[in-house]
């Protein structure tokens, strides 16, 4: 693909491109005819040489790292065209020992996952499926600290391409545009007691998505919610930079927490006067109080106000 975009003007020859990538006519053929069933237009056949006409919307490394340059994630860029889960693939070269900042993109996932059980719908190059991997000065009662702020990093990336988006925040780690949900965010870390050794940041977002399965009648899609063709490139360039910019504040700005906490309750309509049940959380039910200076969900209900840590947050 990378020696295609760069002679996008002329045919190129088999023996040519054998010859670059170190294979032979037979593999390059076979490649090609891989590129073309991937949405890539390329005219010619073995006797006469191939050109591109023109290229779907891919998240290829080549393409993205120039865009992302100066920033944490740069250097690192993986790519699928078809993987199981792209956070799988990250914690596995964690513990592996990977570069902090290390990004995992892939066109399509057939283990896609969002939280506890749920599966994440990850349809061949609609959306953006990222998984960062980082290593923070964190303890592990802290790592809540980077969902949030994953979050504000997703709504400051839509709103960079498009200010009239309204993305809503919904605790702990979705986005919703009128009330249907665009966007999950999952976070998985291996940590010891006292600090966490290394991150992961999944970040699920349903781009050019044109309809859903019955079953995910609650979803929507940006492209669905504005009517408009999205640049999942030109998006995933400004996530990327948006968590860059969330990732280093945090690391570097003691005053970083209360400016998380403080911009996701501005920029939710639940976290604070919404009834609410909580589900997996015994049973929690009430209003929602804001947040605690941790980042957790406080709900105010008949035993008074009591600290949510952990499960699903339906809205009444």
């Amino acid at each position: 693909m990378r020696l295609l975009v760069n002679h996008a003007t002329v045919v190129v020859s088999g023996t040519k491109i054998a010859q670059e990538i170190g294979s032979n006519r037979a593999e390059v053929w076979r490649l090609i005819q891989r590129l073309r069933e991937l949405g890539v237009e390329i005219a010619g056949r073995p006797a006469t040489g191939y050109r591109l006409e023109s290229m779907p919307d891919l998240l290829l490394p080549d393409l993205l790292a120039p865009l992302v340059r100066g920033t944490l994630f740069a250097d690192h860029i993986h790519h699928y065209y078809k993987i199981g889960s792209t956070n799988t693939a990250a914690m596995k070269a964690g513990a592996a020992g990977a570069a902090e900042g290390s990004v995992f993109l892939a066109e399509q996932q057939t283990e896609g996952r969002g939280r506890g059980a749920h599966t994440w719908h990850s349809t061949q190059s609609d959306g953006i499926y990222c998984s960062v991997l980082l290593r923070p000065s964190l303890s592990p009662s802290e790592a809540l600290l980077l969902s949030l702020a994953a979050g504000l990093a997703v709504k400051g990336a839509i709103n960079e391409i498009d200010p009239k988006v309204n993305a809503d925040l919904k605790w702990p780690n979705d986005l919703l545009i009128d009330g249907k949900k665009f966007c999950g965010i999952l976070t998985e870390m291996n940590a010891e007691v006292t600090r966490v050794r290394y991150l992961v940041v999944g970040v699920g977002i349903n781009v050019n998505h044109g309809s859903f399965p019955a079953e995910l009648k609650q979803a929507t899609s940006l492209r669905l919610a504005t009517g408009t063709v999205w640049s999942r490139m030109e998006l995933c360039a400004a996530l990327l930079k948006s968590l860059d910019r969330e990732y280093r504040m945090l690391s570097t700005d003691s005053d970083a927490r209360q400016s998380i906490i403080r911009r996701f309750e501005a920029g939710s309509t639940s976290v604070r006067g919404r009834e609410v049940e909580i589900e997996n959380g015994g049973g929690v039910s009430g209003v929602t109080a804001g947040l605690d200076a941790r980042g957790f969900l406080l709900v105010r209900g008949d035993k008074g106000i009591q600290t949510i840590l952990s499960g699903t947050v339906r809205l009444k």
